[in-house]
């Protein structure tokens, strides 16, 4: 095992993994920016690091400054968390050059998958359902025109090197297509470096189901059922669930067979998860596979009691999994909510500021991932969650009711939080019910408006 580990992230789950370290008898060191100099994450850590300035090209995405910290400090292995350098095979395959772990898949396995076209491709090539559209990016407007017509509009341009909803754009007619491949293009260059785009068809107000899986380096793969995360705003999850209201036993092993399956064609290992839409008829389509710990994790933890955070160090270290699928049961329901430094009233913008008050809940059931704390400053030069809210529960109704007086009790004050807005949502009757799907958050803003 490890002796001392380097954490290139910040925020939540920079704290989620030291807490893990800590379970493992593991030493770690942080990394932080100027703006992040009194965060959590870098007073709790056995030493810190400053990397840089606030932007992030100078600070969290400086592979050269992290790559330096870890060396300095005598870090043997780097955990990237989630964003950031999480996806970035340059970044891995430089861990490997100076002799650092990296804690995730293999370079080849990052390159394989991070290109969502390529990854498209080996899918369908390992009998995996895939959406119908291009094959690979698309290399010329005539080219996409023609996909289109094929796939039948509407149509989604989507950045190859995409992730987070950046780089998505919906075309509903052919008159529009060439100017939002042109969008996608310029958001994908400024947020990846990588302005490839390609078509696939838009199904109508899917479920957006994953599966997360777990692989050592001996080829032993489980995966940990599913998570609902159809609750969505612009391509960005507010809210997820674990089981899904609309999968069945049945179809939880076919998409779980598909995820490993989709893991194996590219020699996979570590945490992964496999993003998958379903359609009415419950065909699944493969969409994507994002090759690190997802923010939505703990929901997955919750009801099967594996902890993938020490499962993702133990792999890293060559120890093999100390389960095999038979060991994994779904026990409950568990639900989370992000709770992000925003006005849901302002088009959700960002509300940077200090926390003078604050106040979580807690009992049975109740786990909260955040790293703020009474007196700490949101700055504007990072993501606006703040907390992750995730409720535990013999079944989805009690999970619900639990979510209901969790997020009543959640008191944050100096900014502005999507908390009521969640307890909203989770009032909704399309919510209770289970019959919500992708598109049904866009709806219900549009009909909040009138």
């Amino acid at each position: 095992m490890f002796r001392k580990i380097l954490i290139a992230n910040r925020g939540e789950i920079a704290v989620r993994i030291i807490r893990a370290c800590r379970e493992l008898g593991i030493r770690c060191t942080t990394v932080y920016s100027t703006a992040d100099r009194d965060s959590l994450h870098a007073q709790i850590a056995d030493e810190a690091v400053c990397i840089g300035p606030p932007a992030t090209k100078d600070s969290y995405l400086n592979m050269n400054a992290i790559i330096q910290a870890a060396i300095n400090s005598g870090a043997e292995a780097i955990h990237p968390g989630f964003g950031f350098l999480s996806e970035n095979a340059e970044f891995a395959k430089l861990c490997e050059k100076n002799g650092i772990v990296f804690i995730g898949p293999s370079y080849k396995s990052i390159e394989i998958l991070g290109d969502k076209a390529a990854a498209k491709e080996t899918m369908s090539a390992a009998g995996v359902p895939v959406i119908p559209g291009s094959k690979g990016a698309v290399k010329s407007i005539d080219e996409a025109k023609k996909i289109a017509e094929e796939c039948g509009y509407p149509v989604l341009v989507k950045a190859s090197a995409g992730g987070g909803g950046r780089g998505i754009r919906r075309v509903d007619s052919p008159d529009d297509l060439e100017s939002q491949i042109i969008a996608a293009q310029q958001e994908a260059k400024n947020f990846f470096g990588d302005d490839n785009v390609y078509i696939e068809k838009f199904l109508v107000n899917p479920h957006h189901v994953e599966i997360q899986i777990m692989a050592d380096k001996m080829g032993n793969y489980i995966y940990l059922g599913e998570r609902d995360c159809s609750m969505q705003r612009r391509n960005q999850k507010i809210l997820e669930e674990c089981p899904s209201p609309i999968i069945s036993p049945e179809l939880r092993q076919k998409m779980g067979e598909a995820a490993v399956t989709a893991a194996k064609e590219c020699g996979y290992y570590n945490a992964g998860t496999i993003e998958f839409l379903v359609d009415e008829n419950r065909d699944f389509y493969f969409m994507e596979m994002n090759t690190r710990i997802q923010v939505e994790h703990p929901i997955t933890e919750e009801v099967t009691g594996f902890d993938i955070v020490k499962a993702q160090i133990e792999t890293a270290a060559d120890m093999p999994l100390d389960v095999t699928q038979k060991d994994i049961e779904i026990r409950g329901h568990a639900i989370e909510c992000r709770i992000n430094a925003e006005n849901p009233n302002l088009d959700f913008r960002p509300s940077p500021g200090t926390i003078n008050a604050l106040y979580t809940p807690g009992g049975p059931g109740i786990r909260i991932d955040s790293a703020v704390y009474q007196g700490y400053t949101i700055t504007p030069y990072y993501d606006s969650m703040i907390s992750k809210l995730i409720v535990h529960a013999s079944d989805r109704n009690e999970a619900i009711n639990k979510m209901k007086w969790a997020l009543s009790e959640f008191i944050v004050s100096g900014v502005d939080t999507n908390i009521d807005f969640q307890l909203e949502i989770i009032k909704r009757p399309e919510f209770i019910s289970g019959n919500y799907d992708n598109g049904f958050l866009t709806r219900y803003m549009e009909s909040r408006k009138k």
